[in-house]
Formats: C-alpha cells, sequence, structure tokens
C-alpha cells in the first residue's frame, strides 16, 4: 500500500508498510499511514483510502495539515451500497472470471470499460473489499480537524455519489466537488482530479 502526501511544497510518496496477511482493520491501515509521515503534510485517499485517511486525520490531526477524501463513504448507509459490495464479494467465491470482469464494470464509466481492465484483480481485492463492507467512520468524521476537500463522482456506480455528499455534511466547514466520471474518476479525468487537488491544497 502506497501514500501520496503534499508537504513543504513538494509531494512525498511513502510506502505504508508490508502486508501482513490476514484480515484488514482500519486502525491497521491508518497505522500504516501515519508511520510513513515524516511532519506535517496534505494527505489524499480514494475509494477505501478515503476512509483510512480520514481516519488518520481523526486520530493523528498533528499528521495532516489539509485532507482530500474522494469516492468515499461514512457507512453502509443504504442497501444499494452494500448489496454491490456482498455481490463482488460472493463473486470471488464463486465465479473468478466474472468477479474479475464485475470490478470493471462497477468501477468505470461505460466508455471507459475495454478489454484490457479485464484479467486477474488486484492481489487483496477481496479482503479490502471485505473491510469496506465494515466501514464506519461515524465516530471517526467530529475529530477531523485539518481543512477537508470533498470530491464525488456523478456516474459512480461502485460508490454512488449520494455517499461522497452525505460524507461532506457529515464535515462541518469541507468543501466539496463534484466531477462527471466513474469511480475511478483519477484514470478517466486525472488533470480534472489534479486542478482540484493542487488548488486546494495550495491555498
Amino acid at each position: 500500500m502506497h501514500t501520496v502526501t503534499h508537504g513543504s511544497g513538494r509531494v512525498h510518496y511513502g510506502r505504508a508498510g508490508s502486508d501482513p496477511g490476514g484480515e484488514l482493520t482500519l486502525d491497521l491501515l491508518a497505522g500504516q499511514v501515519a508511520a510513513a509521515f515524516e511532519g506535517p503534510s496534505d494527505l489524499v485517499g480514494f475509494s477505501l483510502g478515503a476512509a483510512v485517511a480520514a481516519a488518520v486525520a481523526a486520530e493523528r490531526p498533528d499528521l495532516v495539515r489539509r485532507l482530500v477524501l474522494i469516492a468515499g463513504w461514512t457507512h453502509l448507509a443504504d442497501f444499494r451500497l452494500e448489496l454491490g459490495l456482498r455481490t463482488w464479494a460472493r463473486l470471488a467465491a464463486t465465479d473468478p472470471e466474472i468477479f474479475a470482469a464485475y470490478g470493471p464494470l462497477m468501477a468505470f464509466s461505460p466508455e471507459h470499460v475495454n478489454e484490457a481492465l479485464l484479467g486477474e484483480p488486484p492481489r487483496g481485492t477481496l479482503r479490502q473489499i471485505e473491510l469496506d463492507l465494515r466501514i464506519d467512520l461515524r465516530d471517526l468524521l467530529p475529530k477531523i480537524t485539518a481543512p477537508t476537500l470533498v470530491i464525488g463522482n456523478t456516474r459512480d456506480c461502485l460508490i454512488p455519489v449520494e455517499h461522497a455528499r452525505a460524507l461532506h455534511a457529515a464535515l462541518p466547514g469541507s468543501e466539496y466537488a463534484e466531477l462527471d466520471g466513474g469511480h475511478v474518476i483519477l484514470h478517466e479525468r486525472p488533470t480534472e482530479v489534479t486542478a482540484l487537488i493542487r488548488d486546494f491544497v495550495q491555498r
């Protein structure tokens, strides 16, 4: 797992620890990210990484100068989100070929889905989905003091944009932006995402 942080006018890439195997937990991943910091920095988290980044900002406010949360959610607030994640996990146990296809189908806008995305899912995908299903940030969010930008994606089929809006609403004083794209917005609209992040962290 890698983190990307920005601080003191530079971007820092840090290895957030090796994979110990076994069940993933939010505390484990947040601790690995925090251990990669060399001082107060800006932290960007995407999808599950948004939950991890929020946890770091909540528990270690001394480390996070500015926070950006992309395609995040607060908890399993509706059946549609839970159904999508549980279906993905179930396919891993019953039909590996469909499991591999389901990820791109849910994660990308229609025009970005192509044969190049098919194949072996990234290592650890199932363990990440299992953690996705347990995410609940509601007790952590009030602890976040860093200026925060939440980014939602209007055509996100995996984590529908309503969840990003709810995350923004749960963080008083946070800023909010939406982009026209699917879940993996960093792939679909890298220029726009980069511009939003740069404008926010350079203030």
